[in-house]
């Protein structure tokens, strides 16, 4: 019974990862979707990013700070 279930899992698994590649392979221009905060236009234009491009821009403003405290 276990054996059947996790054949047909794999099987499932297969199936819908065959029918992915195939959608991205054959399609033009095919390729994964930006699904990355990041590559929103809309979030961007609001003024939200990603965690590591926040990071960032916090990061180089302590910098900016930092030198200017120390001139």
């Amino acid at each position: 019974m276990i054996i059947k279930m996790l054949l047909v899992t794999i099987v499932l698994m297969g199936a819908v990862t065959a029918l992915f590649a195939i959608r991205i392979i054959f399609r033009k221009g095919g390729k994964f979707p930006n699904t990355h905060i990041g590559g929103n236009r809309n979030m961007a234009k609001r003024g939200i990013y990603c965690a590591s491009t926040q990071d960032k821009i916090a990061s180089k403003d302590k910098r900016h700070i930092l030198k200017d405290t120390l001139s």
